[in-house]
């Protein structure tokens, strides 16, 4: 008898691709979910430049910052772990992808608790909770945005203000009637009262003009 055919052997280049194709497919989940939050956390900073809370407002952008940072980086190392894992020589990297993939594990699951729409609603609440949130959030960011990227928020800031103020503007303006023509002087003339004519006082004045024609037809007599 034959010996039946062998499986294929899942090789580790087999293996750090189908985990490359994994973590890309959640950061493509994550992107979407994430982008809903960062459009949130501009809304935030809008809304405490209102109130010329300038420092909570510059927090919520870091935190937007931060996030986009973690997707950017997460993104461009998927696709250098890819494009080592197509190398023939694969195992003369295989370490650093196999490093590679635990380190984007680890920044997916940053990326994950950074979803949270609920923690992004305590960068504008006033509870104690919320704001031992953000005194949090302040640690967590320190060193963690370069000088900069404290320029370019800064920037950033100051663009969403003008913003703020133009709309304002807009919305205060007052509204131009159009004009009106000038009221009359004068006093108006007086209406003459017009007499509405009858049934009765219409034959009145046939009978009148019938009389008068035949009056008109009559011969005079001879002297």
């Amino acid at each position: 008898m034959g010996s039946g055919s062998s499986k294929p052997r899942i090789t580790a280049q087999d293996r750090a691709i189908l985990d490359l194709k994994l973590q890309r497919d959640r950061l493509k989940q994550y992107q979407k979910k994430l982008n809903q939050v960062l459009a949130r956390e501009t809304e935030i900073a809008k809304a405490h430049l209102e109130r010329q809370d300038k420092r909570r407002a510059l927090l919520a952008l870091r935190k937007k910052k931060y996030q986009e940072q973690l997707l950017h980086q997460t993104e461009e190392q998927i696709g250098n772990l890819e494009t080592m894992t197509q190398t023939i020589e694969f195992s003369l990297v295989e370490r650093d992808v196999l490093k590679g993939l635990a380190r984007g594990n680890q920044v997916l699951k940053e990326l994950h608790r950074e979803m949270s729409l609920e923690n992004v609603e305590k960068l504008v609440e006033e509870t104690a909770d919320a704001l031992a949130y953000q005194e949090e959030v302040e640690v967590m960011l320190s060193g963690k945005i370069s000088t900069e990227e404290e320029a370019t928020l800064e920037r950033e800031l100051d663009r969403l203000a003008a913003e703020a103020m133009s709309t304002e503007a807009v919305d205060t303006r007052p509204v131009r009637l159009p004009q009106l023509p000038d009221a009359p002087s004068h006093q108006p003339l007086p209406v003459k009262a017009t007499k509405v004519v009858g049934a009765d006082d219409a034959q009145r004045v046939h009978d009148l003009e019938s009389t008068s024609a035949s009056r008109k037809r009559v011969p005079l007599a001879a002297e």
